[in-house]
């Protein structure tokens, strides 16, 4: 039995028409007119445009209300209200983590997203019901796409006690990733908290990424605690932090002095390009510094808000909106960062366009892969290591 498939007349980045031999779900040759034996099937590009498997870094699959009755949004602006709403949401309605994610990802899937790393909610009152939800859709979807999970304190941490029990069970049960959540006006304790958090890493060999939203010189005070035990443990390259409105907002020589410590520490940062006054953080300032980037949708018609939606190439065109990105070479870095930024902070080894790598390959239709992210198309075939996940807008 032959297993191979090659996809012929695709135009990769930067590249002219080629054809990609796979075989056993890898990369096995690049190149135009490959030549292979008649068995192998054959896809027809037609020209298409070909990008790699886009990746979601950044999402909360377990409390999205796509496909639930519309949502009335009312809760206060403040993140506490969010918090303590959507809480409240999930008690009242029931919400099925399972049935939901799935939603999230199916979606995810047929617009080209075949890596996503998604917080899952912990607390007191929804225990793990998030978490197993979202697990059981990860086992449900994995030849379709690939979903890291991250063990999440919503609510916080050390003010609900139990929880930080909770986040070891899960990661026990099998979470990816251990987070965190402004550690100073959340848990009002940033030592504390950011200690529990390492020492959970630590003792599970897992990687961590934590939500900082603290504005200002708070923000950037808990990012210096984030980089000295980064460097402390010997964790550099598998830390993320999410959001870090603070590199936005704090003068010339503090965003330097604190930009040279997420460089030293190898700390990967996640941008959604957020709404507000200006870029926080400003993710052409970071890339040229040579921080690592990476992006994601955020919460997906959840109980904060109705806006986003599960589709990265959606997200690289705000990413370039909120940051003035107008020129091409601007966009096509937005293009690196949904794609190999968001792969390497997720640490996924067998990722990118070479041979050896994963065939997970998206072919789109359009003029250049910039015009894509402005002109927003569905994509044409989505490939998922080596395996057709969803044709023309439809799982396969």
């Amino acid at each position: 039995m032959n297993n191979a498939m090659i996809i012929r007349n695709v135009r990769p980045i930067g590249q002219d028409a080629l054809d990609i031999l796979v075989r056993d779900g890898h990369i096995a040759a690049i190149g135009p007119s490959l030549a292979t034996d008649d068995a192998a099937e054959e896809i027809d590009g037609a020209g298409r445009l070909l990008f790699q498997g886009m990746v979601d870094a950044h999402t909360h699959m377990d409390k999205t209300l796509l496909g639930l009755p519309w949502h009335r949004h009312t809760t206060g602006s403040a993140l506490l209200d969010k918090i303590e709403g959507e809480r409240r949401l999930r008690q009242e309605e029931g919400i099925d983590a399972h049935q939901q994610s799935a939603r999230h990802a199916e979606r995810a899937i047929v617009s080209g997203t075949t890596h996503i790393r998604s917080f899952a909610d912990i607390d007191t009152e929804w225990e793990l019901n998030g978490f197993r939800g979202l697990m059981q859709t990860r086992e449900d979807l994995k030849d379709r796409v690939t979903i890291q999970i991250v063990a999440f304190p919503q609510s916080g941490m050390l003010v609900r006690p139990g929880t930080v029990e909770l986040m070891e069970q899960a990661l026990r049960e099998g979470a990816d990733v251990v987070g965190g959540l402004d550690p100073s006006t959340i848990d009002r304790d940033p030592k504390g908290h950011l200690d529990t958090i390492f020492a959970l890493a630590e003792k599970y060999d897992v990687d961590v990424d934590i939500h900082l939203h603290e504005p200002g010189e708070l923000g950037a005070f808990d990012m210096e605690l984030i980089a000295e035990r980064t460097l402390a443990l010997g964790m550099e390259g598998r830390v993320t932090i999410s959001h870090a409105f603070a590199l936005g907002g704090v003068d010339p020589a503090r965003y330097e002095h604190l930009v040279d410590l997420i460089l030293g520490a190898d700390i990967a940062i996640m941008s959604h390009g957020p709404s507000g006054g200006k870029p926080a953080p400003p993710i052409g300032q970071l890339r040229a510094a040579g921080v690592r980037m990476c992006a994601g949708n955020d919460g997906i018609q959840d109980a904060w808000g109705p806006l986003n939606r599960p589709e990265m190439l959606l997200r690289a065109y705000l990413i370039a909106y909120r940051n003035n990105f107008r020129r091409d070479d601007e966009i096509e870095d937005v293009i690196d960062i949904i794609t190999n930024g968001g792969a390497d902070a997720m640490r996924v080894e067998d990722y990118g366009f070479a041979e050896g790598a994963s065939a997970d390959l998206v072919l789109v239709d359009g003029e250049t892969h910039v015009s894509a992210v402005i002109n927003q198309p569905v994509p044409w075939l989505v490939m998922k290591h080596g395996r057709i996940a969803a044709r023309e807008g439809q799982l396969a």
